[in-house]
């Protein structure tokens, strides 16, 4: 069959990678058309265009690329057309693909998405897009199934977390060589996860660096985005003393004793190998007030929402300085502490639903559209 697969974003590609690589073991005549990222690319077909020219971050940030971003749409919906695919798989980005979701859906393209947009947080009426332009939903968490199903009656498939699959075939570094390699001293390490775009990188980064000098007897490592390069982070690097390590985020944290990181995939990935951690997130301050009034959640970060109680802790907006950061970290470095939040993260992963996610879907899909 021919799949044509859109992600907008570095976690995408990880999960859309997985999921090509499922598929062909399902379907030995599978042929990929895809916007995407470099692990997608690694499993063939065509890269139509990069994650990183997709990638913007908040309402201001939209409404100023918003011509770039139409145009993109357009681009995608005429190489859809041409392309003809036998199955559509959106995987998340929502503001982009709910859009490509409809376009299929009136071309007769049968549209499959891959982790749900987060209408449980907000934008529920999106409920009625998804109902008329998605014929099979995949989701990835456990409350989204009942969320679905029991509130708005439409029928969901609960493939459990593609993140368990993706640190699972990750195989933990040996320690000694890891900080060979990167030239990495005997203290314990300090995670710094800023992001993956531009924007927060920005916001985030400096904020963090200012731990540096209050906690010398660990070394801090700046985790770098494979969508970025290593130029961009030079001027944050000049006045401290910091390791970088670029696209190696997972042998990073199974190396970590502790980690600071931006709101986002990054938090449920920080978890799941059993790193304490503080999530942090900062804004433009218009883009900040637009959501907090759109947004109906308890938390950001997905541990806490999964587990619906503050597991780790947030540092939102102007909560996020160095006063406020300090005193968080040292709290995360107390084993006490640390012992609570290790039970929860145990947990936590059981909540999941077990490794397979890119199996599961890959089963599902081609089952169905076998039988059309």
């Amino acid at each position: 069959m021919k799949y044509y697969i859109i992600v907008g974003e570095a976690s995408g590609d990880l999960h859309g990678s997985n999921l090509m690589k499922s598929l062909k073991e399902r379907d030995s005549n599978a042929e990929f058309r895809f916007w995407g990222g470099d692990l997608m690319q690694a499993q063939g077909g065509t890269l139509v265009k990069h994650y990183r020219d997709l990638a913007f971050m908040g309402f201001a940030e939209v409404i100023l690329n918003l011509g770039t971003i139409l145009k993109n749409i357009a681009v995608c919906k005429k190489d859809v057309l041409a392309y003809n695919p036998d199955v559509l798989i959106l995987v998340d980005y929502p503001g982009f693909n709910m859009r490509i979701a409809e376009f299929a859906k009136k071309n007769k393209i049968a549209v499959h998405y891959y982790i749900s947009p987060q209408i449980w947080a907000w934008k529920e009426n999106r409920i009625k897009k998804i109902k008329r332009d998605v014929d099979q939903m995949y989701v990835i968490l456990p409350f989204e199934k009942p969320f679905y199903e029991e509130k708005h009656q439409f029928p969901v498939h609960f493939v459990g977390h593609p993140l368990l699959d993706a640190i699972a075939d990750n195989l933990k570094p040996n320690e000694i060589e890891f900080r060979k390699i990167h030239q990495l001293g005997e203290k314990p390490i300090i995670a710094l996860l800023p992001g993956s775009r531009k924007q927060e990188i920005k916001k985030m980064l400096s904020i963090m660096l200012k731990m540096i000098d209050d906690f010398s007897a660990y070394q801090f490592v700046i985790a770098g985005a494979p969508s970025q390069e290593f130029d961009f982070y030079q001027p944050f690097l000049k006045n401290y003393k910091v390791k970088f390590i670029s696209n190696k985020t997972y042998d990073l944290l199974a190396n970590s004793y502790a980690a600071i990181v931006t709101s986002g995939t990054a938090t449920l990935e920080t978890a799941l190998f059993k790193v304490p951690q503080i999530v942090c997130y900062k804004a433009n301050s218009i883009s900040y007030m637009i959501a907090k009034n759109l947004v109906n959640l308890k938390f950001i970060s997905l541990v806490n929402l999964i587990m619906d109680k503050e597991v780790v802790v947030e540092l939102i907006q102007d909560d996020f300085n160095k006063k406020r950061l300090k005193a968080e970290l040292q709290k995360i470095l107390d084993k006490k502490h640390r012992q609570e939040i290790f039970m929860n993260y145990f947990e936590l992963e059981k909540m999941l639903g077990g490794k397979g996610a890119s199996d599961r879907i890959a089963k599902l899909i081609t089952k169905k559209e076998s039988q059309v």
